[in-house]
Formats: C-alpha cells, sequence, structure tokens
C-alpha cells in the first residue's frame, strides 16, 4: 500500500500559495485493508476514507468511465491494480495532477509543474469534455490564480466550449453549480469567473439573467463604462476590495439584473430597474438553491441600492422603513453588507473607483441613532401590543429628524 499526497496541496505547495486542506490517494489498497487500519469509509460512488486521527480524506487509487450525462454520469473502477498514473490522468488540469510521495518526491506525469512555470491552465487529456463541471472549475481556478499571471490554454477554452456547445451544461446539479460559484465569488478575482463563463458561453446557459447584462447601455454621465454588463465585472472587482463575504460578492452580481427588462425605447435610463429585478434574483436563487443569507441580501441590495447612494435625501420615515426592510433593526451586521454592496456598486464604475462614500457613514451613524431609542417608561406605563410599537415608531422618527439636522458628516 502506497499513499500520496495529490491534487491542491501540492499545486499551492510549489506556488507557495495558501492551501487549507490536503488530500490523499492510496495505491494498492482494499477496502477491507483501509478498514482494518482504523479508516472510515465515507464515499458512496467509490472507496474514499477518513484518516482516524487527522480526518483527512484519502481516496483509493480509481478510473472511471463515461456512462451518462453530467457531474454523475461515470462509472468508477477500484482495484490494487490502479496505479497512480491511472488516478491522476482522470484529473482536470495538469497542475491538479501533480502528487507528492511520503519522501516528498514529486511524481508528474503531465506536466504540471512545467504549466506552473508557464502559468497556465492545461487540461490533462481529452477526457476533460466528459465533465461538464470542468467548466466551472477551470473559471474557478481562473480566477483564483489571475492575480498571478494564469490564464487558460486556447486548446483548453477550445474544449469548454464544445462541452457547452454540446449542451452538457444543462445536465449539471444545481447544488454543484452553487458550491463551484460560491468557491469562485471567494477568490481574488471572482470577475474573473464571470469573464470566463461568458467567453465558452456557460454563463447565458447557467446564468442567463447576468449574461443577457453584456450589451445593455446605461448613461454615460453615471457610467462612463455604459455597458451594464462590464459595470457589474467592475463592482464585483470593488466588492473584493470592501468584504470577504461571499454574500456580498454574490449581491453585487446580482444587483442590476432588472435592466435587463428595460425598454429599449427608454434606453439608456433605467428607471425602476430595482424592482424589476427581483423576480430574476428570486428565480436565479430558486434555481440554483441559494442559501437564504445570500438570497436575503441579494433580494435587499437589488430593491434598495439607490436609497443606499441617496442616503442624504431620503426623509426619516424613509430612513426607518430601510432599516426595517433589510433587516438592520434586528442585526446591525445587516446594513454593513448592504452598505459593502451599494459601495461597491457606486465605485465600480470608470473614474469612479477610489471615491468615498459618505452613505455608508451617515446611514451607520442613524442606525446607531434609531437603536438608542428608549421605550422602557412604555413598557413600565403598560403599554403593550400595537400601541408600543405605534409609539416606538414615532419616537424612532424623532430620532432620525434630530439626527438628520445634527449631522456633521
Amino acid at each position: 500500500m502506497q499513499i500520496y499526497l495529490v491534487g491542491g496541496a501540492v499545486r499551492d505547495s510549489l506556488l507557495n500559495y495558501p492551501s487549507t486542506e490536503n488530500d490523499w490517494v492510496v495505491v494498492g489498497a482494499t477496502p477491507e485493508q483501509m478498514t482494518n487500519q482504523g479508516y472510515k469509509p465515507v464515499g458512496q460512488d467509490f472507496p474514499v476514507f477518513i484518516h482516524p486521527k487527522t480526518s483527512e480524506e484519502y481516496a483509493l487509487a480509481r478510473t472511471e468511465r463515461k456512462s451518462g450525462h453530467g457531474y454523475k454520469g461515470f462509472e468508477f473502477y477500484t482495484s490494487v491494480d490502479v496505479t497512480l498514473e491511472d488516478d491522476l490522468i482522470r484529473r482536470d488540469l495538469t497542475i491538479n495532477a501533480m502528487a507528492q510521495d511520503k519522501e516528498g518526491n514529486l511524481i508528474d506525469p503531465f506536466g504540471g509543474q512545467k504549466d506552473l512555470e508557464k502559468k497556465k491552465l492545461r487540461h490533462v487529456s481529452d477526457a476533460f469534455t466528459e465533465d461538464p463541471l470542468r467548466v466551472l472549475r477551470v473559471a474557478r481556478f481562473a480566477a483564483r490564480y489571475q492575480h498571478l499571471g494564469f490564464s487558460i490554454a486556447d486548446e483548453t477554452m477550445d474544449l469548454m466550449k464544445s462541452i457547452v456547445a454540446d449542451g452538457e451544461m444543462a445536465f449539471l446539479v444545481a447544488e454543484r453549480v452553487w458550491k463551484e460559484t460560491s468557491r469562485a465569488l471567494t477568490e481574488q478575482s471572482p470577475q474573473i469567473y464571470i469573464e470566463v463563463l461568458k467567453d465558452c458561453g456557460a454563463l447565458n446557459a447557467l446564468f442567463p439573467e447576468i449574461d443577457t447584462l453584456f450589451g445593455v447601455p446605461q448613461r454615460a454621465d453615471y457610467h462612463p463604462e455604459v455597458d451594464a454588463g462590464i459595470h457589474t465585472l467592475m463592482a464585483l472587482e470593488q466588492s473584493v476590495k470592501l468584504s470577504d463575504c461571499s454574500a456580498v460578492r454574490f449581491s453585487v452580481l446580482v444587483h442590476d439584473v432588472g435592466k435587463t427588462l428595460t425598454s429599449k425605447t427608454v434606453l439608456p435610463s433605467h428607471t425602476g430597474h430595482e424592482k424589476k429585478g427581483l423576480p430574476l434574483v428570486k428565480a436565479l436563487c430558486d434555481r440554483l438553491t441559494v442559501p437564504n443569507n445570500h438570497r436575503q441580501l441579494a433580494m435587499a441590495v437589488t430593491e434598495y441600492h439607490l436609497h443606499s447612494h441617496k442616503a442624504k435625501e431620503l426623509k426619516p420615515a424613509t430612513i426607518l422603513k430601510l432599516f426595517q426592510n433589510i433587516g438592520a433593526l434586528r442585526d446591525h451586521h445587516r446594513l454593513r453588507d448592504f452598505l459593502h454592496c451599494c459601495e461597491a456598486d457606486a465605485r465600480g464604475r470608470t473614474g469612479f473607483e477610489n471615491i468615498t462614500y459618505p452613505a455608508r457613514d451617515y446611514l451607520t451613524a442613524a442606525l446607531s441613532a434609531v437603536k438608542n431609542v428608549d421605550i422602557s417608561d412604555l413598557v413600565a406605563e403598560g403599554v403593550k401590543g400595537s400601541e408600543i410599537g405605534r409609539q416606538l415608531k414615532q419616537r424612532q422618527i424623532a430620532q432620525l429628524t434630530t439626527f438628520k439636522s445634527d449631522y456633521q458628516g
């Protein structure tokens, strides 16, 4: 039985890049031998085991054969006669098809180290086309390493386009699409993920709400970059500078989808695009089973981002309603994340990348003022039910009125 460190840990070690987990391949072992040594079996499609002490994953070396469509359309074969090279050739990219033995020696049968030096994302073999999920994985790695100068090999991009053209993206399970997308959103250059998917045609297949933003014109006085799709990418790039939260970045990605519904007769104006976008955001979230915290923030940002941009013009009652609708009165982190999205939107425009965003300090201070409202006297007097709610609202609006007149920021 021989054990090798494989995949991302080897790749990132050679790049001197942070890596959070180790994956191992076991050659020459049977499932019975693994369990006899204390490993716990967890794999459903093929034998994967958890180390009894480190809890890291150890997979038996395997080969695979395409037997259907999509990510799960494969038959797997594991046996003591499956070699390390047999296992590595099934992997997606050469930089992910390297291994390291217990002495630290590199096993690199497909030129992964050379492609690291060339900064190329290149497929290992034509078997790449058998798994449509690899289109998303390559796009994610492009987002991960773009700041290091990596690019996708032309021949690999050609294969990605052929996968899309063959209709394979339709067979991807929604949960897998969301998993890759949410991971890509946390990378250093998530906008590259979207660019790559657009370049190969997968954006239209998986995220038509985003794809149709490209080519939609906006008013040049507000948006010198003009194109709504380009603005979205610019805003997503700005969001990385403001927050590492994937919910924030997802919300920025979808905040302007309502602009795709604007009548051509009124372009480049997009009056009312906020509410128009809500059904599109909901449909996207439903389709991809997006988590509730991402969904809630995305809906709030889509509907109310212009409120934030015009914060100082809002009436006290409108500010209070904004806080209520985005959930800021229950959790102040909701306002923080909302403002990060709105600031990314404001800065995601040509020539506006380094502007200050006064609304952030203004609304943050306004929320603090609202939270200072005291109703203990009402409770002591026995005021209850709707009446206490009515009087609380009156006091909150009065507090915001005072705040608005006194604010010096």
